[in-house]
């Protein structure tokens, strides 16, 4: 079993690289800005998969970029198999990833309180 999920965090990270790497290079959609693909999770049969972004510029909405993206979905998957050596490409679907926002709101709140801290 643990070997299952070896294979399954290896794709998964294999994928993410891969279509950073595409998105950046050859997606030509105006509606897709700066982002970075930070995550990739794999289905346990490989069929899909739910590739997590981040957009670094905030030109665009977020569901403007994922509109984008999911309309590019089928020639990321066609490109990703000319690159990747599996059986099959798993089906993507992109979601856009809130912890880097999440976290620099907290971190906000937390400077702010302990500037808060120092007055008093």
């Amino acid at each position: 079993m643990p070997k299952d999920f070896e294979r399954k965090r290896r794709v998964a990270e294999q994928l993410q690289r891969e279509l950073a790497t595409l998105i950046q290079q050859e997606i030509q959609d105006p509606r897709v800005g700066m982002i970075t693909v930070s995550a990739a999770e794999v289905s346990k049969d490989f069929a899909h998969a739910k590739i997590f972004i981040t957009a670094l510029d905030e030109e665009h909405g977020h569901q403007e970029t994922i509109d984008a993206l999911q309309h590019a979905a089928g020639f990321l998957q066609h490109e990703l198999g000319k690159r990747l050596k599996l059986r099959t490409i798993p089906r993507l679907k992109f979601v856009y990833d809130e912890s880097i926002e999440r976290g620099s709101s907290l971190s906000a709140l937390i400077d702010s309180a302990v500037k808060q801290d120092q007055k008093d």
